[in-house]
């Protein structure tokens, strides 16, 4: 008998071709709503609590070892991420010019979001690794959307686009994830550079963030989701919640995409979302949507015995 999975993206488009609707939930930067952001107790978390994708953002270190963070600063420059305690540093200090021993140092767990009141902290929590990720791979059946933070205006803050996706390609291959793995990202220079050097991983073309719009010079945000899953090779775009229509999910789907928008934390607007037809939702509540989609009738999460 196997332990109590989630379903995968492949049996997600079996149901859907089957006229049978079913929503899967990405648990955004693991379970921000109730663990600090982007740790493992929060991927744990949204693990335990039936999320199907465990999403989180990557940086690199001095000494080129992938960690995850959202901000490529070890310091937060707004009040909504997570704030790391440890030795002083000048503002705005890159992650990219620190070492990962020096990393070790802070503690990303011991405070807490005051946009997130369920948000429980946990002294004593690292940075982790994309490894260590990685290595939460067979607590169950659940893929990994990985973002790449990465921006042409400042090249400083990271390894190079092919230098920094071959990182993520090693890591995966070592842990024999490539089908667990789906590549996301408003720097559309480094979808491009994987699909070059590895075809097999899915990728993901995040739009409606103005500040990644603008650095792919995008400008409408009305733009149809077809266009930008041709002019990056992404099999799935990745809007703002509120670009969302019916027209946009089904012009995608005609042209075989699937549509994954972020970052939907409300029932009203989950269930907009569920009435364009999305395929999956990005929330930071995964363990609230996975109950709500369940308690739909029909239930539109399903879990597999």
């Amino acid at each position: 008998m196997f332990p109590k999975l989630a379903i995968s993206f492949a049996a997600a488009l079996l149901a859907f071709s089957s006229n049978a609707q079913t929503i899967l939930v990405h648990g955004h930067r693991g379970s921000r709503a109730t663990r600090p952001e982007n740790t493992i107790p929060a991927f744990e978390y949204a693990i335990q609590h039936g999320a199907d994708v465990l999403e989180l953002d990557l940086a690199v270190t001095k000494d080129n070892v992938l960690v995850v963070s959202h901000n490529p600063f070890i310091t937060p420059d707004h009040p909504g991420e997570r704030t790391c305690v440890g030795p002083e540093v000048p503002p705005q200090t890159a992650i990219h010019t620190l070492t990962l021993a020096q990393l070790e140092q802070y503690d990303c767990g011991a405070k807490t979001l005051a946009n997130f009141p369920k948000q429980v902290a946990v002294p004593g929590t690292k940075i982790p690794t994309f490894e260590q990720v990685l290595d939460l791979a067979p607590q169950g059946h659940f893929d990994f959307n990985v973002e790449t933070k990465s921006f042409p205006s400042h090249p400083e803050l990271t390894p190079t686009p092919e230098e920094f996706v071959k990182l993520i390609d090693d890591a995966v291959k070592r842990h024999n994830l490539q089908s667990r793995v789906i590549r996301q990202s408003f720097d559309f220079r480094t979808l491009i550079a994987m699909k070059k050097l590895d075809p097999s991983i899915r990728l993901s073309a995040l739009i409606g963030d103005p500040r990644g719009d603008a650095m792919m010079g995008i400008t409408d945000h009305d733009k149809d989701f077809v266009s930008v899953g041709k002019k990056t090779g992404a099999q799935i775009i990745s809007p703002e919640f509120e670009m969302v229509t019916p027209e946009k999910v089904a012009a995608a789907h005609a042209a075989g995409l699937q549509v994954v928008p972020w970052t939907a934390d409300k029932p009203e607007d989950w269930q907009k979302l569920v009435d364009a037809k999305v395929d999956a939702i990005i929330t930071d509540d995964p363990e609230a949507l996975t109950a709500w989609l369940s308690s739909q009738k029909p239930p539109l999460h399903v879990a597999v015995q």
